[in-house]
């Protein structure tokens, strides 16, 4: 019997929890970062982003087919000893919590920017603890179906895109790679990092029931987040001018702002208030791989103390921390280049070196 058959996911609550991860704080200003440097064939470079993140995601997959059972701090471990297993762990802790803690932070700026100009950070800060502690604390399991309940309380959302759909401009798509090649391919770097969300796979192989579909539901989970990114920014591209979007810090929700309903006004601020429960669904992945790490590191099966200290620690930082604009661009640039270490760099490194342990396991053996 598995260590964590009383602490299973689904496949589909497994790839719900990776596209809701990934899709959670970048896709806001996603049209705008594409927009400065590809211009309107950013489009091209999502889909070659989406091709490098499932490449990714499946090197990942089979690190963990042949350590089944492992999660990435006790794979580190067995890999590389005791000591150097463990200062990897920590690195993989401290990036998880920046992570968390980058997104936490951003969701109150955007919060204030946007909804409660005048309200403090640390109240703010303590509203949002309440339930990203609660689902957290519970484990995996509950983390799964809380994806499930997010993903269909977020399912009328797209739909507001086709209300959209009128007095666009077709045109500004054309022509297609009219800047050439090479600003394309220099921005699949920034579109590989709104993929982020797919290392976790790392953390979430041992807890899926279903293993053998773990690829299959990897790509899955990419593919919707493809998608997503590609209806949000190509209708950004045909509603606002190739120069007017890049006056937006978040042309999302800029778009929000153009739908007019005879029910209801200010409509970004309803559908911000429902999508803080997908900038939840990022935050609390990325939280709970680091207190897992941190208690499997000091060989604790109870994660909540750790738990609770880094959240004691968010409501202190909302004190005295209150990021401008700037200052959670910088914070999420920092996050996007360790992201690119983490999840690009590090499963390739690590996949060669698990490579040569088992060659070296099998020939010991024989």
């Amino acid at each position: 019997m598995s260590k964590y058959s009383f602490n299973q996911i689904s496949l589909k609550q497994y790839i719900f929890i990776i596209f809701e991860t990934q899709v959670g704080i970048g896709i806001l200003s996603l049209p705008r970062d594409l927009a400065k440097t590809a211009g309107t064939d950013g489009w091209i470079s999502i889909v070659l982003g989406w091709l490098l993140s499932v490449l990714l995601s499946l090197v990942i997959i089979k690190i963990m087919e042949k350590n089944p059972e492992y999660t990435l701090f006790e794979l580190l471990s067995k890999y590389f000893g005791k000591w150097v297993g463990k200062s990897l762990s920590v690195l993989w802790i401290l990036y998880a919590a920046y992570a968390a803690s980058v997104v936490m932070f951003s969701t109150i700026h955007i919060v204030k920017v946007w909804i409660a100009p005048d309200i403090w950070d640390f109240i703010l800060m303590i509203l949002f603890i309440i339930p990203i502690y609660m689902m957290t604390k519970q484990g995996i399991r509950v983390i799964g179906l809380f994806a499930e309940l997010v993903f269909l309380i977020s399912l009328w959302m797209p739909f507001l895109l086709l209300f959209l759909l009128k007095n666009i401009e077709w045109l500004y798509l054309l022509p297609i790679a009219k800047e050439g090649l090479f600003p394309i391919l220099s921005t699949v770097k920034s579109t590989l990092l709104s993929f982020l969300g797919f290392e976790l796979a790392f953390i979430l192989y041992p807890f899926l029931k279903d293993k053998k579909s773990a690829s299959k539901g990897i790509v899955i989970a990419n593919s919707l987040s493809m998608i997503t990114f590609l209806m949000v920014t190509v209708i950004s591209f045909v509603k606002f001018s190739p120069e007017e979007i890049k006056d937006y810090a978040y042309p999302t929700l800029n778009l929000l702002k153009l739908i007019r309903l005879p029910f209801l006004e200010r409509l970004e601020i309803t559908f911000l208030s429902f999508y803080l429960f997908i900038l939840f669904m990022t935050i609390i992945p990325y939280i709970y791989t680091a207190v897992l790490g941190a208690s499997q590191l000091s060989g604790k099966q109870d994660h909540r103390n750790t738990l609770r200290i880094l959240m004691c620690l968010w409501i202190f930082l909302s004190f005295f921390f209150h990021p401008s604009f700037s200052q959670v661009s910088q914070m999420g640039k920092s996050w996007g280049m360790a992201g690119l270490y983490f999840a690009a760099v590090f499963p390739l490194l690590l996949w060669m070196y698990g490579w040569l342990f088992h060659l070296a396991r099998k020939e010991q053996k024989q």
